[in-house]
């Protein structure tokens, strides 16, 4: 399992690097090679996590460490589906390094360290954990996608109509994509908050308990209830829904950092 592990992390970061180096002067090879890596991190780290249940009595995703691996893997696993769905060609130049700074911080944090007591590990508990890193995965990709957008926006806003403009795709693809994929998110987090309250009332009699991760997991949830309803009824679009996945990827990694620290 280790050997897995250690493999999918050198080639994940392998693939970040050369990802980085595509955004400055890459050519449309270096983004096959960039995925290459990706996909043979993905078959390791996928190994790993099967070991892992094998092996283990109980699902992979209890630890710490434990979750900050499944993270990665899952935002990977959304990179690929976005990637097939949208080609959106310079995505994984944005996130590869997320998924490799998720698969250092699994690499680092205490593998001893249990997220919840024995009695609490029911299936609502592995149900709602799996919507949630799979919700935060697709707002990770929304994020890249909205970080492509503001880059794209102040090519063209600057008439600056080479280098990196020429491989990113034109505001309206990308403006679509950020729409899908934060609607998709919020469907997948919506449904892990109320599996969350489910499982909150069958360990401990209360749906809401009020503790940092469930704050921080509702801000998240009305920045993107604020970008679909803004969507709907001002008409924002562009660079405000972009920013505004930014912001809303910023409290879903705010929300794991409450996790490791409480």
């Amino acid at each position: 399992m280790i050997i897995f592990f250690t493999s999918a992390l050198i080639a994940y970061f392998i693939s970040a690097i050369i990802g980085i180096a595509e955004i400055f002067k890459g050519k449309r090879a270096t983004s096959k090679t960039m995925t290459i890596f990706a996909i043979v991190g993905f078959v390791l780290h996928t190994a790993s996590l099967i070991v892992s249940i094998n092996t283990i009595p109980h699902v992979p995703i209890t630890t710490l460490q434990e979750a900050a691996s499944f993270f990665s893997w899952s935002v990977v696993l959304l990179f690929f589906l976005v990637e097939y769905k949208f080609r959106l060609g310079l995505l994984g130049s944005f996130v590869m390094p997320i998924a490799s700074v998720l698969m250092l911080s699994s690499s680092i944090l205490p593998a001893e360290t249990i997220l919840l007591k024995q009695g609490a590990q029911t299936y609502w508990h592995g149900i709602h954990t799996i919507l949630a890193f799979l919700g935060g995965s697709v707002f990770a990709a929304a994020c890249s996608v909205g970080i492509m957008f503001i880059i794209q926006e102040h090519f063209l806003k600057f008439k600056r109509f080479g280098g990196l403009f020429k491989k990113l795709p034109n505001l309206q693809i990308l403006d679509n994509a950020n729409n899908r994929l934060v609607t998709v998110g919020f469907s997948l987090f919506t449904v892990a908050i109320l599996v969350g309250a489910l499982w909150a009332k069958s360990t401990n009699g209360n749906y809401l308990s009020g503790n940092p991760k469930e704050v921080m997991s509702l801000i998240t949830w009305l920045i993107y209830a604020l970008v679909l309803h803004a969507r709907v009824t001002a008409g924002w679009r562009g660079k405000k829904a972009a920013i505004l996945s930014i912001a809303g990827f910023s409290g879903v990694l705010s929300a794991f950092g409450v996790l490791i620290l409480f």
